[in-house]
């Protein structure tokens, strides 16, 4: 599935990994006491960073990822599938006694709901991120930030040194499901980050806003170029000097909405190392995420640079 590799450019992700579980059907939420059929199940490659990490690496770009799962079957699994994926797993640690992060996902056409057991997740520490590893990057990824309690502190360390050595840097929050949302802590991230790239959902949360405009205003002086992702209505880009921008979503008719989000960032970030800016950006980002839809479970569908181009010229 990898493309070509683009020799120019290596991307280490550091991320949680886990299972995919995904139940889908018109109709898949379950009701007590009672029973339902459903149109599809599958169990695939699960994790935001995992995704994005896969979805890089199809773009052609080299990918090494560092994470931790357990020494089980599905452990194993998530390793198998980076690798058919193209995705080096040196980094990746089995530890035994643990079980691998598993995430239910209920998914319609339209859109999904989850559950995740976290398992192995919050295990990643900044003691398996090598500076041999970092040495080797020209950027430096992760998703998931609420899930991964190991690394949550460490970020700014992390990523501070990332910088120090002249590496960009971009991180996705993900979902905080204990709703604390951490503002101090995004905003002490971002002041050595590259890209920041939420949904609208997750940034409103943060900044306790209403609307995107608010929440854009509330962002510190130090905030860098920030990605917002707004699924059927597009994305949103708000630049280092406070200007913002808009692109309409690529027009396709969604299969499973697994995962869109996080090829979004893959396209974001493939675009921010090749030059890309403004709306040219944000437009490639748009159709990662789209031909994601295309497919079943978050790597069903990966998005390549020439198919890419191929939906853009469309629009």
């Amino acid at each position: 599935m990898r493309a070509a590799n683009d020799c120019g450019h290596t991307v280490v992700v550091v991320g949680e990994l886990n299972v995919d579980i995904i139940i889908s059907g018109e109709d898949v939420v379950p009701e007590w006491n009672r029973e339902k059929t459903i149109d599809q199940f599958q169990v695939v490659l699960g994790s935001s960073s995992a995704i994005t990490a896969c979805a890089l690496s199809c773009l052609g770009l080299d990918v090494r990822f560092v994470s931790v799962v357990g020494g089980d079957d599905f452990g194993a699994f998530c390793k198998d599938e980076l690798k058919r994926m193209g995705v080096n797993v040196e980094h990746v640690v089995s530890l035994n006694g643990v079980q691998t992060g598993v995430t239910l996902s209920f998914s319609t056409p339209s859109d999904r709901g989850l559950l995740t057991y976290p398992g192995s997740i919050p295990l990643l520490s900044p003691s398996y991120v090598p500076d041999t590893l970092l040495n080797e990057a020209s950027h430096l990824h992760f998703g998931s930030y609420y899930l991964q309690d190991g690394m949550r502190a460490h970020w700014p360390q992390l990523f501070g040194k990332a910088h120090g050595l002249g590496i960009s840097t971009s991180f996705d929050t993900g979902w905080d499901v204990r709703k604390m949302w951490d503002r101090q802590g995004i905003e002490l991230l971002l002041a050595h980050t590259d890209l920041f790239i939420p949904s609208e959902e997750e940034i409103l949360h943060i900044y306790d806003s209403a609307q995107l405009s608010e929440a854009f205003a509330k962002l510190p002086e130090t905030a860098c170029t920030v990605a917002v992702k707004q699924g059927s209505r597009g994305a949103a880009l708000r630049k280092p000097d406070k200007k913002v921008l808009s692109a309409k979503p690529c027009r396709v008719t969604p299969v499973d909405t697994t995962g869109a989000g996080d090829c979004f960032n893959a396209g974001i970030i493939y675009g921010y190392l090749h030059g890309y800016a403004d709306e040219q950006l944000l437009r490639f980002g748009n159709a990662c995420g789209a031909l994601s839809t295309q497919g079943v479970g978050g790597t069903g569908k990966l998005p390549t640079v020439q198919e890419a181009a191929r939906l853009l010229a469309q629009d």
